[in-house]
């Protein structure tokens, strides 16, 4: 296993966020994280990266406990996009993703690590962004350009928080299939998503996170139209069309 997580528990002044989490990752896994808003998510993946401690329990990171480790050493094998970024400084978008190459940078940049940068941006389509301000992309390049960054880490494990919040379906697409690309490649994927039609297509498995719990985990088989009705208070109906199953939504409950 390269991720173990026993019984998580964790809170915000006291108030409880996240109670008894308890599951495995085995490397190459594509974990979709879902439910609804408020439910946990990125504060799951938060205590998967390091950046909050859990009050109770313990995560195994490659048989090493996470607590033991530091920034650096977790930056090597976790690489982790957040949903949004804070402050958005002017820099290139060579220089951004370059900021990725840090854990495994000693006293400055090498010939390989641009190298490395300059090869991930074209294989994501970015090259042609190289020397553009961050800010003057649009959501969904920004949202690529902080994936090649995560990606220059090397990282066994890619967390990412709604890569695709905000993005017209056709960035949507994009995005993931972006995501799929570097799982092909070995990289371990846990990904917090709320459309679960995007969810069924990408993911090999789930987690169903409600109220801070696990309610359900496994294969796709566990977004049945109960567990849907129950965790998000919607009926919906499941149609399968070849060998790929939609989630159609009916009404909300009263």
């Amino acid at each position: 296993m390269i991720i173990q997580v026993e019984n998580l528990t964790f809170a915000y002044n006291n108030v409880s966020v996240l109670q008894n989490i308890t599951f495995n990752v085995k490397s190459g896994d594509f974990i979709g994280i879902v439910g609804p808003n408020g439910s946990g998510k990125t504060t799951l993946l938060r205590n998967l990266d390091g950046i909050l401690k859990p009050v109770h329990g313990t995560i195994l990171l490659e048989n090493q406990n996470l607590n033991d480790l530091s920034r650096r050493e977790i930056a090597k094998i976790i690489g982790y996009v957040p949903q949004r970024e804070i402050g958005i400084f002017p820099t290139t978008v060579f220089e951004a993703v370059l900021m990725g190459r840090k854990p495994h940078i000693k006293w400055t940049e090498t010939k390989k690590d641009k190298k490395i940068v300059a090869q991930t941006l074209e294989r994501l389509h970015l090259g042609k962004f190289t020397i553009r301000d961050l800010n003057d992309l649009s959501g969904g390049e920004r949202q690529k350009v902080y994936i090649a960054r995560a990606l220059v880490q090397e990282p066994k494990i890619l967390l990412l928080d709604e890569p695709t919040a905000n993005l017209d379906l056709k960035h949507q697409i994009e995005v993931l299939d972006l995501i799929f690309d570097a799982k092909k490649t070995g990289v371990t994927v846990i990904i917090a998503i709320h459309d679960l039609n995007l969810a069924l297509r990408y993911c090999n498995k789930l987690i169903i996170l409600d109220q801070g719990q696990i309610f359900a985990s496994g294969g796709k088989e566990i977004l049945t139209e109960e567990n849907i009705e129950k965790v998000y208070g919607v009926k919906v109906s499941i149609i399968q069309k070849g060998d790929q199953c939609f989630i159609i939504p009916d009404t909300t409950l009263k």
